[in-house]
């Protein structure tokens, strides 16, 4: 099948909701509240974003409409709503590795083997950088490729590994070229300024040019706790 490529947002929210299934299982399915907070969070993300609870809201109702996650019910009125992914069956994640691999890569960018291998010890353990490659390859190797290899660049002493499941990495990546460039004059920080002020807006849905809100509370809260669910939507 031709793979629908995710948003931004959406890469995010699978991401999240596939790091904390391995990681707080005690916690999972999450609430709204505790998702905002696990895909806003500021260590292991890159980049670190700020997604407002009604943009997540919004993300998830098309991630449910075109099958990556659900919507959990609560069984009694004292809990909420709470979402899990379906994302590993979609992609057919079948085994640990796979899982982790793309778990990472929707949450950190493009990273090179050795890197995915040393963050990856919450979420699976490679015993060597070597089944980092395997998993890499294999999923590189399907009719619909999950990863791609990108070229080295500048600076950069290994080449790094591309998720294809969402936008987030081209635009990491493009950010990142940003900031790379070397100092210059006025004109060129003023280019370099701009561009990151697109990359911001693009981050948070905000139209080119208008202006943003600067009290608008985003405030997520924490996880609400509640009976255990049983109804799947």
């Amino acid at each position: 099948m031709a793979l629908i490529v995710l948003t931004i947002a959406e890469g995010r929210i699978i991401g999240a909701l596939l790091e904390k299934q391995r990681t707080t299982p005690d916690q999972y399915p999450l609430s709204l509240n505790a998702l905002v907070l696990a895909c806003n969070q500021a260590t292991s993300r890159e980049p670190v974003m700020a997604l407002p609870p009604d943009e997540v809201e919004l993300a998830l109702q098309g991630l449910k409409s075109t099958g990556w996650l659900r919507f959990v019910h609560p069984t009694h009125g004292r809990s909420v709503t709470r979402f899990r992914q379906i994302a590993d069956e979609k992609l057919a994640l079948d085994h640990a590795g796979l899982a982790a691999v793309i778990t990472l890569l929707l949450l950190r960018g493009p990273q090179t083997a050795g890197e995915l291998r040393t963050r990856s010890e919450r979420l699976h353990t490679f015993d060597n950088v070597d089944q980092v490659e395997t998993v890499l390859r294999s999923l590189a190797d399907r009719p619909d490729p999950l990863v791609r290899l990108l070229e080295r660049q500048p600076g950069q002493k290994e080449q790094r590994w591309q998720q294809l499941v969402a936008d987030e990495a081209e635009v990491s990546a493009a950010a990142a070229s940003v900031l790379a460039a070397p100092p210059g004059g006025l004109a060129d920080r003023l280019a370099r300024l701009e561009a990151r002020v697109a990359f911001l807006e693009a981050q948070l849905g905000v139209e080119p040019g208008s202006e943003s809100d600067s009290n608008a509370d985003w405030a997520s809260g924490s996880g609400s706790g509640g009976d255990s669910p049983s109804e799947v939507d």
